[in-house]
């Protein structure tokens, strides 16, 4: 299962949950929920007014993490790369009224730094994490690209216009963070901006912190958290076959050719490579063709897959930072079997099952079709989402992506093709389980 390191997976020990731990324990939540200044007191009333049914005010949070018994915090990373189906499985978290869920927050410091290259703003990635886990947000202001002496506000974080605590009340009358559902970012767009203080009282009512990223390559990179005992930090590392990886960033190019330019630069220039593909390979006609773009993003694969070989190296031989700490979960299964891996998923990081998420969960997979916009999270037709990349990509396309990340692929479980007809034989699944 999924807590074994996915649905359908192997019986690798490293992808064991670990076992369920009685919540609560001394010395660890208070100083999670004590550090920086004190959240301020909500306004007599305003609980009734505005708050989550069940949600304590932030020193009652605090006397129940861990000083005198209550529960302890939850803190999870959704460590992913782009295009990997992570803005829905994001939404398992964002639409749960138990978790405050952060989107992309590394976002901004790849904007603030720019034209910095992957590697070397994995330091500052990781700073920004640990003071956000802590539920300091004004990290954020540090890396604001709003100019001098403006204040960032709730609207000006990546990710607000879907942000279901952004969106809710108290901080906007728009939605009801208990109510699951996706939220219309036009609506949102129009909630009244808050302090980034006042967010970050939010941030301290809640049991489970959630963030989704993107931009840490390696899980060594996280070791420092998530060896720090204040923070308990727990790892679900969600992969997808790269080839599916690789024809998403082509579809969704131009929208990623900043991210694809920064990674890129991180390639070893000590490797010496024959790509398949040189800058002005145009996919299809010339509406299609993306032209450097196009080989910016299947280049980008190169480091991508790298990365992701020595995190599923480290997961099989897990150091004591590691083990009973990180889960893997691929899409395809997260797809095919929704509501099993949404338990699984859940389980591991000790979140109850509501029949609510269950719904949706199975919903968002049973959509009318795949042609939706990127980076739009919208209902999606399953059996099209595993698929659409034999058609969209040529066979010199699928070699290439396979030459980059066989290593990988041979881990999960994504079956190498032989032939062109092989790849258009749709009857023919490419899926086996991983060896792990």
């Amino acid at each position: 299962g999924a807590a074994r390191g996915g649905a359908g997976w192997g019986r690798a020990p490293p992808f064991r949950a670990a076992p369920q731990r009685p919540l609560g324990g001394a010395g660890t939540g208070c100083t999670l929920w004590t550090r920086g200044p004190p959240p301020a007191l909500p306004a007599p009333g305003a609980e009734r007014s505005g708050a989550r049914p069940g949600a304590a005010s932030a020193p009652a949070a605090a006397a129940s993490s861990g000083c005198g018994g209550g529960a302890r915090r939850q803190l999870v990373y959704v460590f992913t790369t782009w295009r990997s189906g992570s803005s829905f499985f994001g939404e398992l978290f964002n639409q749960n009224p138990e978790v405050f869920f952060l989107y992309e927050p590394v976002w901004h410091v790849w904007q603030k730094l720019y034209p910095g290259d992957a590697v070397s703003l994995q330091g500052a990635a990781r700073d920004m994490l640990s003071s956000l886990y802590r539920c300091d947000l004004s990290v954020f202001q540090l890396y604001s690209t709003a100019g001098a002496g403006k204040n960032l506000t709730t609207l000006g974080i990546f990710g607000a216009a879907t942000n279901k605590v952004i969106c809710s009340s108290p901080l906007c009358p728009a939605y009801r963070k208990e109510v699951v559902g996706m939220v219309d970012d036009r609506v949102c767009k129009k909630c009244p901006p808050q302090r980034l203080s006042r967010f970050q009282e939010e941030c301290h009512k809640y049991r489970t912190l959630v963030i989704k990223g993107v931009r840490v390559f390696d899980l060594a990179v996280l070791a420092p958290l998530m060896r720090d005992p204040t923070l308990d930090l727990k790892v679900i590392h969600l992969v997808r076959d790269p080839r599916a990886v690789a024809s998403s960033r082509i579809k969704s190019r131009h929208g990623l050719i900043r991210e694809s330019l920064q990674v890129v630069r991180s390639r070893d220039p000590r490797i010496h490579r024959m790509p398949f593909l040189d800058a002005g390979h145009k996919l299809g006609g010339k509406k299609e063709g993306g032209g450097g773009s196009d080989y910016h993003a299947l280049g980008a694969m190169e480091v991508i897959c790298s990365s992701m070989a020595k995190t599923l190296q480290t997961a099989l031989h897990p150091p004591d930072w590691l083990q009973g700490n990180y889960m893997a979960v691929r899409y395809e299964d997260l797809v095919v079997e929704p509501i099993k891996t949404l338990r699984q998923v859940y389980g591991f990081v000790n979140l109850a099952v509501s029949p609510e998420m269950e719904k949706f969960t199975l919903n968002m997979t049973s959509g009318p079709g795949y042609s939706s916009k990127p980076f739009v999270v919208s209902a999606r037709n399953a059996t099209q989402a595993l698929s659409a990349w034999r058609t969209a990509l040529s066979y010199q396309q699928i070699k290439q992506v396979e030459e980059y990340c066989h290593q990988p692929m041979a881990l999960l479980g994504y079956e190498r093709v032989g032939s062109p007809e092989e790849v258009k034989d749709l009857s023919r699944t490419l899926l086996r389980k991983p060896r792990l």
